[in-house]
C-alpha cells in the first residue's frame, strides 16, 4: 500500500453495532447495497465511527446513499471522480474502499486506477482527462472553469453535472472526516486492492 494512513490509531473510537439504537442500525445497515457488502458482512469502520453521533450518522447515511447509489452518473464516471478526490486528499480509507467498488461494481481496470492517481494529462480533451481536470479544479479553486464546464456539458446532462459537483464535494468532506478522525482501514481492504 503506497498511501499510508495519516493517523495510526483512531481519534474517535469506533462504536460496535450492538451498541447502536435500532433507528441508526436501520438507517445505516438496512437494505445494504451490494457495494457495501452482504447483510452479514462486517460493518465498515466509517459507520462505526459516525455512530458516535447518531443524528448526524442517520442524515449522512441518507445523503451518502443519494450521492453514491442514486447518482445520474454512470458508475465508472462516479468512481473515477471519487477516486481522484480520495487520492488527492491522501485518504487511504476512501481510496481502498472505492478501488473495490470501482473494480467490483464499475468495471474499472488497473489502468483506470493509475489514471486516477496521475490525474489529467495537460491539454488533453480526452473524456477521462476532462473529468479529472474538473475534479482537480473543484478541489483547487472550488469552481469548474468555463473551458472545462463547456467540455463536460457536451457529455453530461445538467443533472449529471450537478451530481458530479456534489460527488466531489461529498467525498472531499468524507476524506476530511476519515483523515481527521483516524478511521482505520479494515484488514479485508489492505490486501488485493490497487494502490
Amino acid at each position: 500500500m503506497d498511501m499510508p494512513h495519516r493517523l495510526s490509531a483512531p481519534r474517535i473510537a469506533p462504536l460496535e453495532p450492538d451498541a447502536w439504537e435500532p433507528a441508526l442500525r436501520q438507517a445505516l445497515l438496512g437494505n445494504r447495497p451490494a457495494e457495501m457488502g452482504a447483510e452479514e458482512a462486517p460493518v465498515f469502520n466509517i459507520f462505526k465511527t459516525l455512530a458516535n453521533h447518531p443524528k448526524l450518522a442517520q442524515a449522512f447515511g441518507a445523503w451518502g446513499g443519494q450521492v453514491l447509489f442514486r447518482s445520474s452518473l454512470d458508475a465508472r464516471t462516479r468512481e473515477m471522480a471519487i477516486l481522484r478526490v480520495g487520492w488527492r486528499a491522501r485518504a487511504t480509507y476512501e481510496w481502498h474502499h472505492h478501488v473495490a467498488i470501482g473494480r467490483d461494481h464499475a468495471g474499472m481496470s488497473a489502468a483506470d486506477f493509475d489514471k486516477c492517481k496521475a490525474g489529467p494529462a495537460p491539454g488533453s480533451d480526452a473524456p477521462d482527462d476532462v473529468l479529472l481536470r474538473a475534479v482537480d479544479e473543484l478541489m483547487d479553486d472550488h469552481c469548474i472553469s468555463d473551458a472545462t464546464w463547456q467540455q463536460l456539458a457536451t457529455r453530461f446532462s445538467q443533472q449529471q453535472l450537478i451530481d458530479l459537483v456534489f460527488a466531489v464535494g461529498q467525498y472531499n468532506m468524507v476524506s476530511m472526516a476519515l483523515n481527521s478522525f483516524g478511521v482505520q482501514l479494515e484488514d479485508d481492504y489492505k490486501v488485493g486492492s490497487a494502490g
